[in-house]
């Protein structure tokens, strides 16, 4: 596989949008590449890759993207092309933090990039990829209505964003506000409202007929009222509602409650995925 970097955005859509568009582990990238062509994740600017054979004008064959400071996005690559791959990247990107993408796969370029810096690598996340065709009501049908947001509630999603970054343990807190208005561009986020805003989830643009569900945050004082599995349920229906054939949400494997609550309204577990750092080696290696 020849692999082909690029700064351009539209270039790498054209190359990988087959790629992109038929295969469910590749949602996160597709919608993440949407939000920079929209104009969001401008500094510092994005990198792409793609792989393709040796044919000029191949569909790509894999694909992967880095918007900094978030993990190198990959889709799903046979181990033998991860040292490759890293030969490539990281004579753009020496500074390359972590990686995501499903296990095998983030694990190979982990090593493939130990191999090449002689650092460490620790698997900050561990998650379970669950899809969804029919929603059940839960079992407690919390009060309330979802509704999209108010422009007054702007800065409410913004703590609300940073909360859930936080507590997630992820990086990005510091994008939370670019993040939140990206999303309200597109109607990307809502809240649960009873009598007030209780709780917020994300929902993704439709690609290829899949629109994935997250973030998912309700604030502590108000958790444990059924707020989160009634709002992903009728997020889930919205979306079917409005064209979707399928919903998607990654859940995290510690959380036991939020894949719970997500089962009893209809998604089931079909794949995991990882989160890895890349920690350079000290002064003294």
């Amino acid at each position: 596989m020849r692999f082909v970097l690029t700064r351009d955005a539209h270039e790498f859509a054209a190359r990988t949008e087959r790629l992109l568009s038929g295969r469910l582990e590749c949602n996160v990238l597709a919608t993440v590449l949407m939000s920079v062509i929209d104009g969001a994740h401008r500094e510092p600017p994005p990198m792409f890759v793609y792989g393709q054979g040796e044919q000029a004008g191949e569909d790509a064959m894999f694909a992967a993207m880095r918007t900094p400071p978030f993990p190198l996005l990959t889709s799903p690559l046979d181990d033998a092309s991860a040292d490759d791959l890293m030969d490539v990247w990281l004579q753009a990107d020496a500074d390359l933090s972590s990686v995501s993408g499903m296990p095998d796969t983030a694990r190979a370029i982990a090593a493939a990039w130990v191999d090449r810096t002689g650092g460490s690598t620790r698997c900050t996340l561990s998650e379970a990829m669950h899809v969804l065709e029919a929603v059940r009501d839960p079992p407690r049908l919390a009060p309330g209505t979802l509704r999209l947001p108010r422009a007054a509630e702007r800065d409410l999603l913004v703590a609300w964003m940073e909360a859930f970054v936080g507590e997630a343990g992820l990086i990005g807190a510091a994008q939370a506000g670019s993040m939140v208005d990206a999303r309200l561009r597109r109607d990307g986020l809502m809240v649960w409202d009873d009598g007030r805003p209780v709780s917020m989830i994300g929902l993704a643009p439709r690609v290829a007929g899949v629109v994935r569900v997250g973030p998912v945050y309700t604030p502590p004082p108000q958790r444990r009222h059924g707020y989160a599995g009634t709002a992903v349920a009728a997020g889930s229906r919205r979306a079917l509602a409005q064209g979707a054939e399928r919903c998607m949400l990654f859940t995290d494997l510690a959380n036991p409650t939020s894949n719970k609550i997500y089962a009893e309204v209809g998604y089931r577990r079909i794949g995991s995925w990882e989160e890895i750092a890349l920690d350079r080696p000290g002064p003294e290696g």
